[in-house]
């Protein structure tokens, strides 16, 4: 699957603006008004350093800086006065991206304060907003540029995606646009172009209010905007269809004067449950329980039964099925099976039968005693060298890997907010009983302020040559898991002035760890800052969170 670039305003909106093509609420794109920002030639009017003169009209063009450290790379969107760049923070040497209109743009002002509240909001579910500034003339609006992430865009053009992934887009869409809400920010803008895909499967959102004060797009409800807005994509992801008529997004539409048609009506073999939530986001009419807010709809998912996740692990480009016949989507030919040949025939082919059976009934009798006479040599041989090897089987010059005792385990917080204290001892060791748990958060953890992230710290008894570890989580999804080695089992050493050993983010209920090469420690941290979402269970409310059942260290 192709990977797409991750400007702030979608190439592909641009281009159907300009070819006048439906938007997600059916209507024509307005036409494109006269660049005010444009690329040209050098003509002197900037510094030796590339940045612009304060005294002259501003021309931007490759090579040009913003600050001094804000390199222009490559203009990727020109639209209605503003043009969008991929561009290089040269002293912090990182790609980025760059928004930039006149400081006289009707819509400056509005750029300006949705961008600075995006960057307040600090959600790591979102494209984050860097810098937002008004100098020499100009605004532009600083962000995130996630090379490689995979727009959704492009992971619709592979065809519909599996009922785990579509849950997983639904359930942390929903769930991240319900907490820009509470903070009164809305999208408006929403569609498959402004969702990224990481390669660890989490979701990231750009454009966060940016996107909808750039084109002038308000609303009179902001939050039933959105939820219709994710429920499209909802619907997308089931069908590789655009729920209105009229092609958008690379996707086609419903046929002409059919209305609204539930996903499962479509294409065959949709989930049913998913097919229903659905409708229940894009429209309110003729529903027993509409979801009219992103929150509702966050809830409604979370209620859902699980949804497993496919049997073949997770990639960052799986190849999905294509529509199944019957559908409106677009047949996929298979090629006919290839008929076996014809089995021999005749008095002569049946001689030939028999002579082979015999040949290979006397070679197989003959390689038997040949693999039994090798296998006796090999016993023999690992006699004599036995006094040679260790104890744990490995050889003198590379001893195998084996499991490292656990002699205790404590909570790390060190914020002083512990999770489940009695319980850590029951994630490692023979003994069973409660699974260490955290607790359920309203929003998830890493980088927001008020929690880093959750830990346990484990005592191996001495010095051990670490080298892997086996985690065994309560919950699917996607958990980043990171191993530090640290002084002592009970410190307030900060995470970040511990060794980093390991970092993972998985997907399902076994996290496996590997540091690049053996480690000698005494004390290991289990560092997770990223938690899977998960409805009401075991008297703990919806929201994030995980739990550990078993731990288990590998070394040498």
């Amino acid at each position: 699957m192709a990977e797409r670039s991750t400007a702030a305003v979608d190439v592909a909106d641009s281009s159907a603006a300009k070819a006048g093509e439906a938007t997600a609420d059916g209507t024509e794109a307005a036409k494109t008004q006269k660049d005010v920002v444009g690329a040209h030639e050098d003509d002197g009017r900037t510094e030796p350093d590339g940045t612009a003169r304060a005294d002259q009209p501003t021309e931007l063009h490759s090579g040009h800086k913003l600050a001094g450290r804000y390199r222009l790379e490559e203009c990727v969107t020109r639209l209605e006065g503003f043009s969008s760049w991929r561009a290089v923070d040269e002293k912090l040497r990182r790609a980025v991206g760059v928004h930039l209109l006149p400081a006289d743009h009707p819509r400056a002002r509005s750029v300006l304060a949705a961008a600075r509240s995006a960057a307040l909001l600090g959600d790591p579910r979102f494209v984050q907003v860097l810098d937002a500034v008004e100098e020499n003339d100009l605004v532009y609006v600083v962000h995130e540029w996630l090379p490689d992430a995979t727009e959704l865009t492009a992971v619709l053009a592979a065809g519909p995606m599996e009922p785990f992934d579509a849950y997983q887009l639904v359930s942390q869409v929903s769930q991240a646009m319900s907490a820009a809400h509470r903070e009164g920010l809305a999208h408006l803008r929403l569609g498959p172009g402004s969702v990224l895909r990481t390669g660890s499967g989490q979701y990231r959102i750009r454009g966060l209010a940016v996107m909808a004060a750039l084109r002038g797009i308000t609303s009179d409800s902001p939050q039933r905007t959105d939820t219709e807005a994710i429920g499209a994509l909802l619907y997308a992801a089931l069908t590789q269809r655009w729920p209105y008529e009229g092609h958008a997004h690379g996707l086609a539409g419903l046929p002409k004067g059919v209305g609204l048609i539930a996903p499962d009506q479509v294409r065959a073999g949709v989930h049913r449950g998913l097919s229903q939530l659905t409708m229940r986001a894009l429209t309110a009419k003729g529903q027993e329980e509409p979801c009219t807010t992103p929150e509702e709809l966050a809830k409604a998912v979370a209620a859902m039964p699980r949804i497993r996740p496919p049997e073949t692990p997770f990639t960052a480009a799986p190849s999905y099925p294509r529509p199944q016949p019957g559908g409106y989507g677009p047949q996929t030919a298979h090629p006919a099976p290839v008929p076996p040949p014809p089995p021999l025939q005749s008095r002569t082919g049946t001689a030939i039968k028999w002579i082979v059976s015999s040949l290979l009934i006397a070679a197989l009798g003959l390689g038997s005693w040949q693999l039994a006479d090798t296998l006796l040599k090999r016993i023999d041989k690992d006699d004599d060298t036995h006094h040679s090897q260790t104890s744990d089987g490995g050889s003198p010059n590379k001893p195998a890997v084996h499991k490292l005792p656990i002699k205790g385990a404590h909570e790390y917080a060190p914020d002083g907010a512990e999770q489940s204290p009695d319980k850590v001892r029951f994630t490692y060791g023979k003994g069973s009983g409660p699974v260490w748990r955290t607790r359920s958060f309203n929003d998830q953890l890493a980088p927001n302020a008020y929690k880093e992230g959750v830990g346990i710290i484990y005592d191996l008894g001495k010095e051990q040559q670490l080298s892997e570890a086996k985690i065994r989580l309560r919950d699917e999804g996607g958990t980043k898991i990171t191993l530090y080695a640290t002084d002592s089992l009970i410190t307030s050493t900060p995470v970040s002035k511990m060794k980093k050993l390991s970092e993972v983010t998985e997907n399902g209920t076994l996290a496996k760890l590997s540091a690049k090469s053996t480690v000698k420690t005494r004390y290991v941290l289990v560092w997770i800052t990223a938690l899977p979402y998960s409805g009401e269970k075991d008297f703990s409310k919806p929201g994030y969170k995980q739990g550990i059942s078993d731990v288990q260290f590998l070394g040498r």
